[in-house]
């Protein structure tokens, strides 16, 4: 599984953050999200999925990998 934020989408509400801080992270100064890693580990990929369809503002994409 591969991960994206679209910066331009995300409204700052850190719901990614606290599900994944392991993967997701606020900037200081405007609190938009940026990854940590853009692959999550086995173990993290479902938080990382809970954390996308939490997302108030759709900007997390999942990449599947086949």
């Amino acid at each position: 599984m591969k991960v994206s934020v679209d910066e331009a989408k995300c409204c700052g509400a850190g719901q990614c953050v606290l599900l994944a801080p392991e993967v997701f992270d606020q900037r200081d100064d405007d609190g938009i999200v940026v990854l940590l890693t853009p692959e999550p580990t086995p173990d993290q990929q479902s938080d990382v999925r809970e954390a996308a369809a939490v997302c108030p503002a759709s900007a997390i994409t999942l990449h599947d990998s086949p």
